[in-house]
């Protein structure tokens, strides 16, 4: 065994070996190499000379013998001016002579002189290269193309005691920008640091500054569920994957041309402030060969769901593989897309998109943005613009006027959750398929000729035959969190019919990784504890739901809540969130309705003033106006700057991003899609589950330079229900069986049983609304009287049935509209039905037990006390579950009277604990002054200062009347006068708030519970321990 060798240069020569005999490469010589030009000159004017010869005779004659000093002098220069990448894609002038130092792979094989081109092209590996002008330091392995330097690698063998973090310290320490070869965007273009296992890169040297990226597989391989690192290779290095798949010739040329960029980012003047080299990182090379494999082998017509996690770069991901499909072509060289439509709402990706796709191509018109209007998205697509990015808004309006015939498309989604199970997305699938087949094939179904098809039934057809899947359009749909139907719309079905993502990068992976921080690493949760009591004589009657909600709403919106949760996060942001991402760090407030932000900004402004933080801001971001009592907010309304100024709505996350502002409170707004990466804390009051836990959580996620942790504070929901959320977005999402298109069927036989409407009133309907003359004067209002004699049925129903009735028309018109995205039933009297119903929906009266409860001055708070109840990480495990198919079962709840002692009871119950006498004393103070005609008059008729000085000046007396009862408490009250200052600011504020505002419970306003349109077709996740 002694003989066996486990040196580095061991490591060297089988690298070298592989990429001289199977990767295009040929040996170089260390000694040809010009350190002061970073150039291997000869092969260069070699390559030059042999590629591009009858220029190179043109070139001779006006440089005569210092043609060969001259054009190595030139491409410097141009190099200089521009940068490496750029010269190498665009080429470089010599007095009206254009010069390639590369010629890229062709498309097709179609021109054979390209194909000549290519193979001139002169790639070496040289190893022990030594660079320097200053020292005799060599680095391990340096790739030439054409005699340009392009790719640097440091190896490091376990064996002897090194890996890739020595390699890491010799690229930082002793690799220094100062060279020629190492000049950022002029010679090499990417630093790789090797060892057996494992292999990171970077683009940059900065000395001590540099970053290196992980480059590895993943630990089961790529696109598959794992962590970091690399799967075992049975057959050699598990790092081979490096120089077999990305730096063997056609790889690396291809990545050369179609992937790196440089990536520019500009300040508002216009002046250049960061630029980055940007390599592609595995997964995303993977992610994209992949999918171009597929579709090269497959043709168009398939669908591709990318389960990608946050902070795995989806929009270089995008914007690559957008590049890629408008020049792919099959194997007999027909082009395969006319054009690539990205549907997605994020401005980012556009401009991203523009320039990425600019410097590969220097064409313009080849991305075009839809950002005026539908008419815009329509002339793109029949003018068969290469890349088109819009939005799912834009298509409703132009399906008609669009001429796909024979046309194919690859139709990218960003951010693919329900979305695309809704009519938008239904239209744009008319819009763009190719349905001459699908209604050819319907014509043989229905054993009919198809000149003799009645005109009137033309659009209904049209509308069948943009069902389900089509052979013209190619749907390539990236999320890092799929729900139940995104699965069923894009996933791969496996053998035993569980559909899976096309390609995994997990999040779990991403944290292992550091491209995204986990944000359950520090977790803490307060539980919070009340008792109600009935104030009033009588007992009335309420809905029990509505009752029950309106009670949480009144202690959710009550002065000492409001006031308690503020200080607790205010005391938490200043002792920790302020020291974070050297002091730049911001935190969320997510709150659980726009009332309740309002509320909260006030109270946050208040406790700031008092406690006299004068450089702390506050924002908040809610949609719409907010009434409280007789005054009206809106989000521009309340945010100002330090001049007064409005901030306005476009320009909050910008303002939120400087120094000025620490806390941004949000409802419904910022929980998904935004990406400020000194958000460091998030402080939570509103019930949290599945997507929606897993999106508002991540806002936290991004990482920047000093970002090591994050922290949440969750006054709502428990560590078990986070956890709940977050697993089955941890590794791979799956559906564990597909839905059973007949459930449209089930739902709609549960309609019939009712008998609000009949066949004939759905028959007139359909008729009238697919007529083939153009629409009269007149028949809207026809329209409308059709269903007139179904809403008069449904209105004298019991109340139990309407409720079922509705929610079961509700959920028949979701639930058949994604069914029809998934398959074609070609039924028409069901889809007939369908256009009915959705209509009729909007005509019946919106729901029962909206009355409005008035319950402020039935009940009061009792006792209040939040305490804290789990502090830590909340570990993921990995889950084998997945969804489960839709029921075609019908939803509904039962209403149910209670009197208002048992609802609250029952809350007591839920919410009670023991209190001690401080949680007591001071909610008892502050009822005792507010059932005080006197305070109440002070409250209304003054300000808060005015308010505080009678208080200030009252207090004392009624602590001393109450010192008998709570004699300990007091005694301290009375020995410590800050205590006795706190707790008098702490009662007289939240007594003045509550004097002032009296709030009606709104049911409709829904603003506990979460309300979303998928509230009646959840997708349930089944957990299997």
């Amino acid at each position: 065994m002694s003989d066996f060798d486990v040196k580095e240069k061991r490591f060297e020569e089988d690298i070298e070996n592989y990429l001289i005999h199977h990767g295009g490469y040929t040996k170089g010589n260390p000694k040809k190499f010009n350190r002061e030009s970073g150039l291997d000159e000869d092969t260069f004017v070699e390559f030059i000379k042999t590629s591009q010869p009858k220029k190179w005779n043109r070139y001779v004659k006006i440089y005569a013998e210092n043609s060969e000093k001259q054009i190595i002098e030139r491409f410097k220069r141009e190099v200089k001016t521009t940068n490496l990448l750029n010269v190498m894609r665009h080429g470089f002038m010599d007095r009206g002579i254009k010069f390639y130092p590369i010629f890229w792979k062709p498309e097709t094989s179609l021109n054979e002189t390209t194909q000549i081109q290519y193979d001139a092209n002169i790639l070496h590996c040289t190893r022990q290269l030594h660079y320097s002008v200053h020292n005799e330091n060599s680095i391990d392995i340096v790739l030439f193309v054409n005699g340009i330097p392009v790719v640097s690698i440091e190896l490091k063998c376990q064996f002897t005691g090194q890996d890739t973090t020595n390699a890491i310290n010799q690229y930082k320490f002793d690799r220094a920008g100062k060279d020629t070869i190492f000049a950022f965007k002029g010679r090499v273009l990417v630093h790789f640091a090797v060892d057996l296992t494992n292999v990171y890169m970077t683009t940059r040297l900065e000395g001590a500054h540099t970053y290196f990226l992980p480059f590895n597989q993943g630990s089961n391989g790529a696109g598959k569920v794992g962590g970091k690192g690399n799967p075992v290779n049975p057959d050699g290095y598990d790092t081979a994957y490096l120089w077999e798949r990305v730096l063997s010739k056609d790889s690396l040329m291809e990545i050369l041309q179609k992937y790196m960029h440089l990536q520019q980012e500009y300040d508002k003047n216009g002046n250049l402030v960061k630029e980055t080299m940007i390599f592609p990182r595995y997964h995303q090379l993977d992610v994209v060969t992949k999918l171009l494999e597929d579709v090269k082998k497959n043709g168009s017509g398939k669908s591709y769901l990318i389960q990608h996690s946050a902070g795995s770069g989806k929009s270089n991901s995008i914007a690559w593989l957008a590049h890629r499909l408008t020049g792919l072509h099959d194997y007999e060289d027909n082009k395969i897309f006319q054009s690539v439509i990205i549907v997605t709402d994020r401005r980012v990706l556009d401009s991203q998109l523009q320039s990425t796709v600019y410097q590969f191509d220097h064409v313009e018109g080849v991305v075009k943005k839809v950002d005026k209007n539908s008419g815009q998205l329509r002339d793109a697509i029949n003018d068969g613009v290469g890349i088109i990015i819009t939005t799912l808004q834009k298509f409703p309006v132009i399906y008609k006027e669009v001429d796909s015939a024979n046309k194919r498309f690859a139709i990218i989604i960003d951010e693919a959750h329900s979305s695309q199970t809704g009519d938008a997305a239904k239209k744009l699938k008319r819009a763009l398929a190719d349905t001459e087949e699908i209604l050819k094939e319907y014509a043989e179904m229905e054993d009919e000729d198809e000149r003799n098809r009645k005109d009137d039934e033309d659009k209904l057809l049209d509308e069948l035959a943009a069902q389900g899947m089509h052979k013209n359009l190619s749907f390539f749909a990236f999320t890092a969190t799929p729900k139940g139907k995104t699965l069923q719309l894009f996933g791969q079905k496996d053998a035993e019919g569980i559909y899976r993502p096309f390609h995994i990068y997990s999040m779990r992976q991403a944290i292992e990784e550091h491209f995204i921080l986990d944000v359950l690493q520090n977790y803490m949760t307060y539980k919070m504890y009340y008792k109600i009591a009935k104030i009033i004589e009588d007992n009335p009657e309420f809905d029990t739901t509505a009752g029950s909600k309106a009670i949480i709403n009144y202690e959710t919106l009550h002065p000492h809540n409001i006031s308690q949760k503020t200080a607790i996060m205010l005391e938490h942001f200043m002792n920790v969130t302020r020291h974070k991402i050297g002091g730049r760090a911001k935190a969320m407030v997510v709150t659980p309705s726009r009332l309740h932000a309002v509320r909260y900004v006030q109270e946050f402004k208040r406790q700031i003033k008092e406690k006299g933080l004068n450089d702390l801001e506050v924002l908040v971001a809610f949609s719409g106006e907010v009434k409280d009592n007789d005054d009206v907010f809106t989000e521009e309304g309340m945010n100002k700057d330090k001049e007064g100024k409005t901030i306005k709505e476009k320009a909050l996350p910008e303002t939120f991003h400087t120094d000025d502002y620490g806390i941004l409170v949000v409802a419904e707004k910022y929980q998904t899609g935004f990406d400020e990466p000194l958000l460091h804390t998030m402080f939570v009051d509103k019930k949290l589950s599945g997507v929606k836990a897993v999106q508002t959580l991540s806002r936290l996620n991004r990482t920047t330079r000093g970002k090591v942790d994050t922290f949440v504070l969750d006054f709502v929901n428990s560590a078990e229900d986070i956890k709940a959320s977050f697993e089955p977005f941890y590794e791979e999402t799956v559906l564990l069986e597909e839905t059973d298109p007949n459930v449209v069927y089930d739902m709609k036989n549960t309609l019939d049983d009712f008998r609000v409407y009949q066949k004939s009133e759905v028959d007139k309907f359909a008729d009238i609304f697919y007529q083939s003359e153009n629409q009269s004067a007149g028949d809207l209002g026809k329209l409308q009287g059709q269903l007139r004699p179904a809403v008069d049925r449904y209105e004298v129903l019991e109340v139990e049935k309407q409720d079922i009735f509705k929610s079961t028309l509700a959920s028949f018109n979701r639930v058949y509209a994604y069914i029809t995205q998934v398959c074609r039933l070609f039924d028409k009297d069901i889809h007939r039905f369908s256009i009915y119903s959705k209509f009729l929906y909007t005509m019946l009266p919106k729901g029962h037990g909206g009355e409005k409860i008035n319950i402020d001055d039935k009940v009061l708070l009792e006792y209040y006390k939040l305490e804290k109840d789990f502090e830590g990480p909340i570990e993921l495990e990995s889950t084998e579950g997945g969804y489960t198919p839709i029921s075609g079962d019908s939803g509904h709840r039962e209403p149910k009277k209670d009197p208002l002692t048992v609802i609250i009871d029952k809350i007591n119950e839920k919410y009670g604990t023991h209190f001690t006498e401080m949680d007591k004393v001071l909610v008892q103070m502050e009822n005792d002054y507010a059932n005080q005609e006197k305070w109440q008059s002070y409250a209304k008729n003054n300000d808060r200062a005015t308010f505080m000085l009678l208080f200030e000046k009252d207090f004392p007396n009624m602590a001393a009347d109450r010192y008998e009862q709570n004699d300990q408490f007091f005694r301290k009250l009375f020995d410590d006068p800050d205590m006795m200052k706190q707790v008098m600011e702490t009662v007289g504020s939240v007594l003045y708030e509550r004097l002032k505002k009296k709030y009606i419970f709104d049911p409709k306003s829904g603003v506990i519970e979460e309300a979303t349109p998928e509230t009646y077709v959840e997708d349930t996740y089944l957990t299997k321990k």
